[in-house]
């Protein structure tokens, strides 16, 4: 049964979460997390939503027209009990965020481009995170990742100390799970990029109470080669030492290196990472995109994700391939970072 069939049929009789969220559950439940869906009109973020409302797991608040968004759901056979629907076009705190958009922009919209700007759904759900009118965003399943994060980064921006947001990968094989990092956003990290990225994906691996031992990865293990590449990732390494001396975090490596016992041991005997890195920080883009997907189809892992990490409040691009099963868990997964 495909995965997608086999979560309706799940949401018949109960959903059963998977090992990797039920932690994540366990410690958003009941507290009555605001996250904000800004595709209403989406069968997989109605069929999610509803769900999360039904077992009072958190307080969804769904974008749209509200006669459109309930005429959806009575077709999918949906009732929309405990979720809000919010429509910008009627919204009676409108101007409130227009001005507050202005604000925040300073001098870079007028009232006139705000109140256009918030009539789009991503922007107006941005908007009530920032507000506080909700704790966290989840979109992405039928826009695009610019779409989702642009404002974002607009709005809410990064934390203090934070240049850049960046986007990891959780994948889970059974008992496996690993953070994979930067897979969506940072196209040609530094080595001060990928120093934060790291610092940050071991703090998302906390989340999901995976210890987190980080390998920056390349194509290279300290030092077999020399080459402008492989020196950013050794720059990163001692960067990301410096910043936070605590974590047990080393490279450059191959990645045979860093995941196989024995490889380690041959090509870096005195490391602290001894082939059992749990956190794995890739030295591009295209790396850590291509080596994910490697994994997941390949490997047989789920990929959850991307979860944005460096905001100072949680909004999170799911993939528009995504089912209504990977709503549901980047929804536990942003209101962990809520709280």
């Amino acid at each position: 049964m495909l995965k997608r069939e086999r979560f309706f049929c799940k949401i018949k009789e109960g959903i059963e979460v998977a090992d990797i969220f039920s932690t994540v559950q366990e410690k958003v439940a009941g507290k009555g997390v605001k996250i904000v869906f800004p595709e209403g009109m989406d069968e997989r973020i109605l069929t999610a939503v509803q769900k999360l409302a039904d077992g009072k797991v958190l307080q969804p608040i769904v974008v749209g027209n509200k006669q459109e968004v309930e005429a959806k759901a009575k077709e999918l056979g949906l009732t929309l009990d405990g979720v809000d629907v919010y429509d910008p076009h009627t919204y009676e705190g409108f101007e409130e965020l227009v001005q507050a958009f202005v604000e925040r922009r300073k001098g870079k919209a007028t009232e006139e481009q705000a109140r256009k700007a918030l009539l789009d759904e991503n922007y107006f759900g941005t908007m009530l995170v920032y507000k506080g009118l909700a704790d966290g965003l989840v979109s992405g399943a039928a826009h695009s990742t610019a779409d989702t994060v642009r404002p974002a980064l607009q709005i809410i921006k990064t934390k203090e100390g934070v240049k850049k947001t960046s986007g990891v990968f959780i994948m889970a094989r059974g008992e496996e799970q690993y953070v994979f990092a930067d897979c969506a956003i940072n196209i040609a990290p530094d080595s001060q990029d990928l120093a934060e990225i790291a610092i940050e994906s071991a703090n998302t691996a906390k989340m999901f109470d995976i210890e987190p031992r980080v390998a920056m990865l390349s194509f290279s293990t300290k030092g077999s080669a020399k080459s402008d590449e492989t020196e950013k990732v050794s720059e990163a390494v001692r960067i990301a030492n410096e910043q936070a001396p605590e974590l047990v975090l080393d490279g450059e490596f191959q990645f045979d290196a860093a995941f196989v016992p024995s490889v380690a041991a041959s090509k870096a005997p005195d490391s602290v990472i001894k082939g059992d890195a749990s956190v794995f920080v890739f030295p591009s883009l295209e790396a850590g995109n291509i080596g994910y997907k490697i994994a997941q189809r390949l490997g047989n892992f789920e990929a959850v994700g991307p979860i944005l990490q460096g905001l100072n409040q949680p909004v999170n691009d799911l993939s528009r391939g995504c089912n209504a099963e990977d709503v549901y868990n980047l929804a536990l997964i942003t209101a962990a970072q809520a709280l």
